[in-house]
This record gives structure tokens, C-alpha cells and sequence, in this order.
């Protein structure tokens, strides 16, 4: 039987396949919008990326020069080698032929190159000339063989840090990433200005990632990081480098610190911290070693200043008047705080002014002038001087270093502030401030960048002396330059004294604390020079951290070192030396090897020369300087006495002459030779009992009398 369809059910279905079709119609249509609305940018940018190639121009990075013009750091070209995976005939050919070249494994290679999924991977970065070179002749080699085994191999230069001086003040140009961003020092901290800005290419390629040879392409220019010119003399840097790397190996030290400014300025001309590492070969494979070496302890680091410290009492005591240079003090070696016994350095230097104070850095004198000054004048002075504040430089990480807060300090913390302990400060922050006290009172703030220019050669930023504030009065300052300069030439720092040269200065050892407590055979030694004194051009503060020597006094570690640096520099520096000047008297070092001890003493007091026993015995083994060295009138010779006293075939010894000595003086002497003391009064010493050169036997007992002088 034949079915006839009705109306209504035509009229149904076809109802029913209009509203399939509409539903479609707006699926399709969603669907388009998706695509051309929702989704189009993320199409089109995963089109461009299949058919074009987008390649980075790198800028050059800016240079960096000293103030004449000697590059310290500059941009040179490395190359980086890439391959297109799907180029790459045979990936484990491709491996084993590259892998000697670049130094990596075969595997590592291969795995990089059979990923099609890229258009390209990098193989190796920072690739010498000479391995560019290697390549490129392999690759051409190959090439003319018909061989295809390097075929996808790609080689593009790429810039990389260069650092003509090596290990030249490797903590304040800091170093760069891999890829040429600021890591570390000023490249960190002026990365923005060396940078420059990256540029790109844009070109159409095939389905194998070759470029399309009608296709056009995209331009967009790199430019390239200014440059900037720094304070720092590359010729005195040398100086302080040179130096510091003495003083490390004679002094056996754990680290040495150089800072050299120009007083009038505030510009900073050399700085050094050792140990450090030469900048084009950073130790990036032990973090801990980098992260310790990159650290400028010139500038972040705080310690107790120790004598050095006086230049600011003195400076201060006098512009308040609370002292004169004439007025008389007393040193009996200690005095008394709230209970508490402070020591002098060494002996006691009796009847003395308070010029005389400084030139034997007295410890009892400064610690009777801080507490003359009080806390609050005293506190004001400090903050005068920048002491508890950051100076301001424009070196990345300075510290303020720690001074006890005013309002919990008390009055043996003042006494010991006076000459340098309890109260740490970073040494740029010292000697800014010991600057102030010889340029008329001027606290300048330092910088080391001298000017930033463009890539076109326009003047950015220019660094200018700042004057942050006056500290003491212009006859202050003019009486501290007289002060210090006898310091050099009467005091404990004449080691320090060149001929023809106005030098003044000041030495100091400070204490080192251990787990918390001061150690006893640690200390850190350190000098401070200003030259010409009547117009002051350079100042050097030279630091010698833990020496490990007998006599770690920084008279003896650190101003020999400061002196080369200052007397290089001064003829460097064009400064002519005074031919009318009185030079003081060099003598010959005599030979006092294998004599006795009162013997040898006896032979350097007829040369003019003074001692300093080290160890205890009756024999002097070796002494230092070494016989034959010139040293000025009145300098230290170092005498190594060990061994028992020498007796005659009665068991006698002869007693030595301990006149005129100190209290541990004498003893030292009578102990070298097996003999006992008893003390009468202090001072120096004035009658024995037995009398010099009577023959007693050893353990003998020795009264001495001790009288003021």
C-alpha cells in the first residue's frame, strides 16, 4: 500500500531540517567569529611565526673609561652557534663532528638538534674568535666535499663583556650576565645607561625555515648604550694595585682594602679590594667564591677604626677648645673609666702636649678629650663628620656603618670612641671624613662616575663636587695639617715619610672581634695619608685585614704601602718635589743577627735606629729590615729573639743596662736574658739594682726604679 504524505507532515520536516540548518548556520557563524575576532591575534601570530623569522639585534654595550680616557671596559665580539633541526641531515653526525669543537657531549647535541618541532636551537654561546674560525672552516670543508653533515649548522656573532686590565678594580666595575645585562658593581647600577636599546629584523621563510628569496622583511634598528667616564686614574689605580697585592703576600694577610680620593674633590681615583678575580674570567662555577669576591668592602663593609680615628677627635677637640696643641698630659700606659682599666697602645709615654699625643697616637689623651667633649658636642661632631650615615657615593651597596645610639651611650663608650674603638664605620665613610679635617672643613660627598654620554655623544650626567656640610673651622684645619704631617715626621708614622714631600698622616690597629669576642693575636692594621700637606692633592687610606705576622702594627703593614702609593703618585701627578725641604737622615740597617740582645740594642741606638723585640730569649735570630736596608733616623727595626742567656763557666750572666726604657721594656729585656724584675715607681727607667753589667745568676731578681720623665 502506497503512502501519501500530508501536508502537515511535509511542513513538519521541513520545519525540522530549517531549524538544523539555522542551528548550524549559527554554529558556523560562532565559529567564525571565534576565529576572526576572538582568536585572530593568536592565529595570525602562530602564522607569522610558521612563515616568518624574527631574529634580535643585539646593541653594543657602552664603554667604560677612566678620566684620561683608557678603557676599562668595552663590547667585543663572541659568536654563538645554532642549528635548524630541520635542516640537520643526521643529528648523530651532525653531534659527533661538533662536539670536540665546542666542548660538549655528543648526546647533549644530538638530543638539541633532533627536536623539529624548532625552527632553530642554540648549541653553544660566547664562542672565541679562533672556535668561530674553526667552524667556519669545517663547514666550508664540508661544503666543498658535497657533504651534508653540517648542513643546518649556523654561526652569528653576539658581543661579550671584555675587561682590557683583567683583575683591575674588579669589585667597582662589578661584572655582566652571559648576556650582557649588569650584574654586579657599576655595570649593575648603570646597566640602564650602557645597555642600549635591542633592535630586530623580520624576514619570510619556507616550510624548512630558509629564508624566502622575494619575500620582504622588517627593519628595526638597534641602539647602541652610552658610555661613562669615571673619576678613577687608571695609571694610580695601578699604584694601589700593585701595592695591595704586595701587602697580601708580605703581610700574609686575609684581605687588603685601597681607597685613594682627591680631598679637594670628593673624586674617588683608585679603589681596591684583595682578594678579587680577573674580571674576563669570573669564578661562576663556585657561587660562594664569586659572591664574597664581587662584595666591595671598601664601601659596604664596617669596622672599628681603631688610632686612625683620632684625625676626628683631635680635629674636633681643638675647634671646640676644649684642648690646645700645647697643653701638657700625662700617660702613666692606662686610665681609669667608670671602673674600667683602658690601656695604652704600649708603654707609657709620660709627660707629653697633646701634639705630642698625636704623634704617639696616646690612647689615655684621646680617651680624656672625648670625655672633655661630652656626648652631645661629641655626638654633633660625628654626625658632622658623616660618622653613623652613608657618605652618598654613587656605588651601589654602601653601608653606614654603627655607632651607638646617643641616648643609651654611656661614659666609658665616649671614653672609647675617643680613640677609635666602639664605634665601626665603612672606610669610605673614614676617610671622607679625615678629608674634611685637612681641606678646611669641607665634608664633600665622593663620587666616581665623571660623566655619562649617549651613543650620539651627548653629555648625560656629569658628576660635580657636592659640599655636604662643614665640620671644623678653616685654623682648625690648617693646625691638624701641621699635626699630621709631624705625625710622619716625629711620630709612629714615619714610615710613611718621603723626601721632598709634605706627607702627613696617621696610623692605626684596631682590634677584631671572633665569635663575638676581641681576639688577641688578630688585629687590623691600617694608615691614612694626605700629601702635600700645604695643599693637599691625594689621600690614601690603606687597610691590611688579619696579617699574620709577628708585629701586625699598622705603622709597619699598611704605611710602607701607602707611602709607594702616595710617592707614585705625586710624581705622576706632576707635584715637584721641595728642593729646600729638610730631608731626615737615612742609615744603614747594621747587622745585629746572632749578638745579644742588649748588644744589638746598643749597636741600633749608635745608628740611630730604635727596636721592637719579638718573642722572648736572650739571642736575636733574625731582625727585619735585613741588614744594609736604608731606613730614616729614629724608624723601628724588628729584632726575633728566642734561646736562653749565654752564662759564664760560673753560671753567671751579665745583667743588661735597662736605662731609660719603659716598664715593658725593661722587662722584656731582663726576661731575654733569665732574670727577673721588681718595680719600683713608673715612667722610664731611672737606677737598677744590681747595676748594668754586673755578672748574677739567671732568675735572678732586678729592681728597677721607674721614674716620670
Amino acid at each position: 500500500m502506497r503512502l501519501v504524505l500530508t501536508g502537515p507532515v511535509v511542513r513538519r520536516r521541513l520545519a525540522v531540517c530549517m531549524a538544523a540548518f539555522f542551528v548550524l548556520f549559527l554554529l558556523l557563524t560562532a565559529r567564525l567569529f571565534y576565529l576572526q575576532a576572538i582568536a585572530a591575534e593568536d592565529l595570525q601570530r602562530r602564522a607569522q611565526a610558521q612563515w616568518t623569522s624574527e631574529s634580535v639585534i643585539a646593541p653594543t654595550r657602552g664603554a667604560i673609561y677612566d678620566r684620561e680616557g683608557t678603557v676599562l671596559a668595552m663590547s667585543a665580539t663572541a659568536y654563538t652557534a645554532s642549528a635548524s633541526p630541520r635542516q640537520v641531515k643526521d643529528a648523530a653526525a651532525f653531534a659527533r663532528i661538533l662536539a670536540p669543537v665546542l666542548d660538549m657531549e655528543e648526546s647533549e647535541i644530538a638530543l638539541r638538534v633532533s627536536d623539529t618541532s624548532k625552527g632553530g636551537v642554540t648549541l653553544k654561546r660566547q664562542l672565541s674568535r679562533e672556535t668561530a674560525q674553526q667552524l667556519k672552516a669545517m663547514m666550508l670543508e664540508h661544503e666543498q666535499a658535497g657533504s651534508e653533515a653540517l648542513s643546518g649548522l649556523y654561526l652569528e656573532e653576539e658581543s661579550r663583556r671584555y675587561y682590557p686590565m683583567g683583575a683591575f678594580a674588579t669589585q667597582l666595575l662589578g661584572l655582566t650576565t652571559i648576556d650582557g645585562v649588569g650584574q654586579a658593581g657599576l655595570e649593575a647600577s648603570l646597566n640602564d645607561y650602557l645597555s642600549g636599546r635591542a633592535g630586530s629584523i623580520l624576514e619570510e621563510i619556507d616550510g624548512k625555515g630558509r629564508e624566502l628569496s622575494y619575500s620582504a622583511s622588517e627593519y628595526v634598528p638597534a641602539v647602541d648604550g652610552g658610555s661613562v667616564t669615571l673619576t678613577i686614574d687608571a695609571s694610580i689605580q695601578a699604584f694601589a694595585e700593585r701595592a695591595a697585592r704586595e701587602a697580601m703576600a708580605v703581610n700574609n694577610a686575609k684581605s687588603v682594602r685601597v681607597l685613594v680620593m682627591q680631598p679637594q674633590t670628593g673624586e674617588i681615583l683608585a679603589l681596591v679590594c684583595k682578594p678579587d678575580y680577573d674580571l674576563n674570567d669570573p669564578p661562576r662555577d663556585d657561587v660562594e667564591t664569586l659572591t664574597e669576591r664581587m662584595r666591595n668592602t671598601v664601601i659596604a663593609d664596617a669596622y672599628e677604626p681603631g688610632s686612625t680615628f683620632k684625625i676626628l677627635t683631635a680635629a674636633a677637640a681643638l675647634d671646640a677648645g676644649v684642648t690646645n696643641v700645647n697643653e701638657g698630659f700625662y700617660c702613666s700606659g692606662s686610665t681609669y673609666v667608670e671602673g674600667g682599666r683602658i690601656r695604652c697602645w704600649g708603654n707609657p709615654h709620660g709627660a707629653e702636649t697633646m701634639a705630642e699625643a698625636l704623634e704617639n697616637s696616646c690612647n689615655p689623651v684621646f680617651v680624656e678629650l672625648g670625655l672633655r667633649l661630652g656626648i652631645e658636642r661629641f655626638y654633633d661632631y660625628m654626625e658632622r663628620f658623616g660618622i653613623g650615615e652613608p657618605t652618598g657615593v654613587d656605588i651601589p651597596g654602601e653601608g653606614s656603618g654603627i655607632v651607638i645610639d646617643e641616648s643609651v651611650v654611656k661614659r666609658v663608650d665616649l671614653a672609647r670612641i675617643g680613640f677609635g674603638q666602639s664605634v665601626a664605620v665603612t672606610p669610605i665613610q673614614l676617610l671622607t671624613a679625615a678629608c674634611s679635617v685637612i681641606n678646611g672643613g669641607k665634608l664633600l660627598q665622593p663620587y666616581v662616575v665623571k660623566e655619562i654620554t649617549s651613543e650620539s655623544g651627548e653629555v648625560i650626567e656629569r658628576g660635580e663636587t657636592v659640599v655636604r656640610g662643614t665640620t671644623i673651622s678653616e685654623e682648625t684645619s690648617a693646625t691638624m695639617r701641621q699635626l699630621l704631617q709631624n705625625v710622619v715626621t716625629e711620630g709612629g708614622g714615619r714610615n710613611a715619610y718621603i723626601e721632598g714631600y709634605r706627607v702627613g698622616g696617621k696610623t692605626g690597629t684596631a682590634q677584631v672581634y671572633v665569635d663575638g669576642a676581641i681576639s688577641t693575636d688578630k688585629h687590623i692594621g691600617s694608615f691614612i695619608g694626605f700629601a702635600p700637606m700645604d695643599d693637599p692633592q691625594i689621600a690614601v687610606l690603606f687597610i691590611v685585614d688579619e696579617a699574620d705576622v709577628a708585629v701586625d702594627f699598622g705603622s709597619t703593614t699598611a704605611a710602607p704601602f701607602a707611602r709607594d702609593i702616595l710617592e707614585q703618585s705625586l710624581i705622576y701627578l706632576g707635584v715637584a718635589p721641595e728642593t729646600d725641604a729638610e730631608p731626615l737622615e737615612e742609615v744603614a740597617v747594621p747587622d745585629v743577627t746572632g749578638l745579644a740582645v742588649s748588644e744589638a740594642i746598643d749597636q741600633l741606638e749608635e745608628a740611630g735606629l730604635g727596636h721592637v723585640l719579638s718573642g722572648s730569649g736572650a739571642t736575636v735570630e733574625g731582625q727585619l729590615p735585613a741588614a744594609g736596608a736604608g731606613m730614616t733616623e729614629g724608624s723601628l727595626v724588628m729584632l726575633y729573639v728566642e734561646g736562653e742567656a749565654v752564662a759564664d763557666e760560673n753560671n753567671r750572666v751579665a745583667v743588661p743596662n735597662v736605662a731609660g726604657m719603659s716598664v715593658v721594656e725593661a722587662n722584656r729585656l731582663l726576661r731575654s736574658c733569665g732574670l727577673t724584675m721588681r718595680i719600683e715607681g713608673s715612667g722610664v727607667a731611672v737606677s737598677q739594682s744590681p747595676e748594668a753589667d754586673a755578672r748574677v745568676t739567671p732568675t735572678t731578681c732586678v729592681t728597677v726604679t721607674f721614674e716620670p720623665p
